[in-house]
């Protein structure tokens, strides 16, 4: 059966879509994600390198539950994908696109062989295939072979005759017995599954040289990318402090790169011929340490992040960026890291971030305001983690210089995968992982309760978890550190007490590091002032704080600015008038009264705002000479009450808050512009490199120029002077063979053929055969 895709018009599409993959490895990523997927339910991996007629190729295979015509067919075309979650276990792939993109990006030609339970199927995706038809869709021919329980044959079955013809025509495989010897190559020796996926992958994208982008020689149980070919990958997505520092090995070894591929590995993956012992990166750390990232986009549900010290090399250090339990990002620095010091270096952070989008090469993450947020926030927790780190090591030993990363390190626990189960099991401390054997079974566990494959795994972490306690923190807020507020009480006075009420606030420091935390120390603050009822008179006056008043009470926590008291100030007489118009009704005598009480007010507000202002304790001692007698027919002014001051309070907090958050908005625009400005000085740079050589390919075409024509003059005055001394070489010939032939006209020759040349010939042949007859007649 061949099927064409119809909404495809050019054939050119299967190599434009292998270009999202600029590094060969993300490639094969997606075939070991199509295996791995729930829905294949491999338990083992094959990756290696095989000849077919003397042409290298690439081969992968699986153990999984196999292809039949209907699943070939949904696997061989563009942008479907039904896959769903089994037992719990996300799949990987969301857009399918994996095993096309991929396999073109290795190779132009691939053939897919496939045992399931009833069905054996085949099918290519081929750009030689379309090339060579000049056919202007994508076509992919399908085979299908039935297996019949009455008869030991294989039955092909009659419409998928053509697809056999071209397959067998325009692949390595030339007859339909070598298909089936591919075929039960997957039923191996290598492997005791009954089903499972072959695919073989031909015409390897070379380099400008002619030689594969694979180094097969270095290592014999690896495949690599040789330095000269990744060196071309460098890319203006990818972290360019990669190439500048030190390379992660993962990067060049493909053995290295599947050992971390997965957060929790439940595959073997053998690379020729070798299993890939797999790590627990979350686990293979020293100084495990647990924190949590709790965005405001998750309706409260909290990330959790490990961080730990890398115990193999402390220059491969960054975040591991998984998602659904696939590595999207490794080593990826932020922060602390990028900046030129030793802040953070041997440092690692764990992540899963399933709530982020990846890019369809899987190599990244789409930009977004998420993602920004993430790598603003990974980069704050991980310097708080390497302060702690810093702080313990020197409470610990404060004599020694020696920095963490380079210290002879282990990791906190040992982890190992059985062979069987695929579980995880956890050692006792003490055991060498590098002395176990390749292959581990749960019955080699010393510990007598997880020697059993039926018995599950250790329950993981909960992300339910407190984070650890960063000391640090406290350390330096109990010295300089974090500004803290004691004593903290009301910020309206009741002037009216009987008993004067002491206050202070102690003055606020400012923290050089931009901290979100704030420490309130509330042990003496003032009791709350006692509402007291005034004689209701004639006239009840109302006021009402406008916005000015309550930005100067809320901001006196911090450095109070002198516009406050020019507030204060200009308040006394708003008062007065205020309380002017109230008592337009009232007695002269009255008017008089309350104008000499709200002068008072007002001197006594000023002396309040003056002391919060000035961060001093001070008493204040307020005794107007107020009577209470029902004789006075005017109230005092309307002075704060409970409720009043303990919303002041609030609206302080508040405040505090909104700067906070503020700031960290101010963080993130200066993370961005200084990107955008990384970006544009990158542009600059190669918009020069291109100008210069520009103009040296301009010279050099001008140069070149001139040298082609003084070739071609000089060949052409040698090709004249070869024609001449021919010419003059056939003259003399021609003089020569006068004595044997008498009758030739020298002057009827042309001497710029070849007639003498064959008439010397002649003469020639013609005296062998006279001196060979005369040799016979001697004898």
């Amino acid at each position: 059966m061949i099927f064409t895709y119809k909404r495809m018009e050019r054939r050119e599409f299967l190599y434009s879509n292998s270009t999202s993959h600029i590094w060969p490895f993300s490639a094969i990523a997606e075939l070991i994600d199509n295996a791995y997927d729930p829905d294949v339910c491999a338990k083992q991996f094959w990756i290696d390198k095989t000849v077919v007629k003397g042409e290298e190729c690439l081969s992968f295979m699986d153990n999984g539950n196999g292809l039949d015509n209907e699943t070939m067919h949904k696997m061989l075309s563009f942008g479907y994908s039904d896959k769903t979650a089994v037992g719990g276990v996300e799949p990987i792939g969301i857009y399918g696109n994996g095993f096309k993109s991929g396999s073109m990006r290795l190779g132009k030609d691939a053939i897919v062989f496939s045992k399931s339970k009833d069905s054996l199927c085949v099918g290519m995706l081929s750009q030689t295939y379309l090339e060579q038809i000049n056919a202007k869709q994508i076509i992919v021919p399908i085979v299908c072979f039935e297996m019949k329980q009455k008869n030991p044959y294989i039955l092909l079955l009659k419409k998928h005759k053509a697809s056999l013809q071209d397959i067998l025509h325009y692949s390595p495989f030339n007859t339909q017995q070598e298909l089936l010897t591919e075929i039960n190559a997957i039923t191996s020796t290598c492997s005791t599954s009954k089903t499972g996926t072959r695919i073989i992958i031909w015409n390897l994208r070379r380099t400008s040289s002619g030689k594969t982008e694979f180094d097969f020689g270095k290592d014999r149980y690896d495949i690599r990318i040789p330095s000269e070919v990744y060196e071309s990958y460098k890319d203006p997505s990818l972290n360019t402090d990669r190439f500048t520092s030190y390379i992660p090995e993962s990067f060049y070894s493909l053995r290295a790169y599947c050992s971390i591929l997965y957060l929790k590995p439940r595959m073997q993956v053998m690379v020729r011929g070798q299993m890939v012992k797999s790590q627990l990166i979350a686990k293979s750390l020293a100084h495990i340490r647990r924190d949590h990232y709790k965005p405001n986009f998750l309706d409260g549900k909290r990330i959790q992040i490990t961080f730990g010290y890398n115990t193999k090399s402390k220059d491969q250090y960054g975040i591991m960026m998984y998602h659904k339990n696939r590595l999207i990002k490794a080593y990826e620095r932020v922060g602390c890291q990028l900046r030129a010091n030793k802040i953070g270096v041997g440092v690692i952070g764990v992540i899963e971030c399933n709530f982020l989008e990846p890019t369809h090469n899987k190599q990244s993450f789409l930009e977004s305001e998420k993602y920004r947020k993430t790598m603003v926030n990974l980069a704050t927790k991980l310097e708080e983690y390497w302060k702690e780190m810093c702080y313990r090591k020197s409470k610990d030993n404060p004599n020694s210089t020696i920095p963490l990363e380079d210290t002879m390190k282990k990791p906190d626990q040992n982890w190992v995968q059985c062979g069987d189960c695929l579980q995880w099991r956890k050692l006792p401390d003490g055991i060498d992982c590098k002395k176990l054997p390749n292959q581990w079974f749960c019955r080699m566990n010393p510990d007598p309760q997880f020697r059993s494959c039926k018995v599950p795994e250790e329950p993981e972490d909960s992300d339910d978890d407190e984070p650890y306690q960063k000391t640090y923190k406290q350390h330096t807020s109990g010295n300089k550190g974090f500004p803290v507020i004691s004593n903290v009480c009301s910020l309206s006075m009741d002037t009216r007490s009987s008993s004067p009420s002491s206050s202070s606030m102690s003055a606020v420091t400012d923290y050089q590091n931009t901290d979100n935390d704030i420490v309130i120390l509330e042990s003496a603050s003032t009791p709350k002032p006692r509402l007291t009822v005034s004689a209701v008179g004639k006239v009840k006056i109302k006021k009402e704080q406008s916005d000015d008043d309550i930005s100067m009470l809320l901001e006196c926590f911090d450095d109070a600015a002198v516009d406050d008291q020019m507030e204060a100030e200009a308040d006394a007489p708003a008062q007065v008038k205020q309380v002017e118009k109230g008592t337009q009704s009232m007695s002269a005598e009255d008017q008089a009264e309350i104008k000499q009480e709200a002068d008072a007010n007002g001197q006594n507000e000023k002396q309040n705002l003056q002391v919060m202002q000035n961060g001093v304790s001070n008493v204040l001692e307020a005794k107007p000479e107020m009577g209470s007698s029902p004789d006075n027919k005017c109230p005092l002014p309307y002075l704060p009450n409970e409720i009043e001051a303990q919303e002041q309070q609030d609206q302080l907090l508040v405040l505090m808050q909104s700067t906070a958050l503020e700031r960290d908005c101010l963080q993130v625009k200066v993370h961005q512009l200084t990107c955008q400005l990384q970006d544009i000085q990158t542009e600059v740079s190669s918009l020069r490199i291109k100008k210069e050589s520009t103009d040296q390919a301009c010279q050099t075409e001008n140069t070149d120029e001139k040298d082609f024509k003084s070739l071609f003059e000089n060949a052409r005055q040698k090709e004249v002077e070869t024609s001449m001394s021919l010419s003059n070489l056939r003259r003399n010939i021609g003089r020569l063979l006068i004595t044997y032939v008498p009758v030739l006209d020298l002057e009827q020759v042309n001497y710029e053929c070849s007639v003498i040349d064959e008439i010397l010939a002649q003469v020639l042949s013609s005296r062998d055969v006279n001196s060979a007859l005369d040799v016979a007649t001697e004898n």
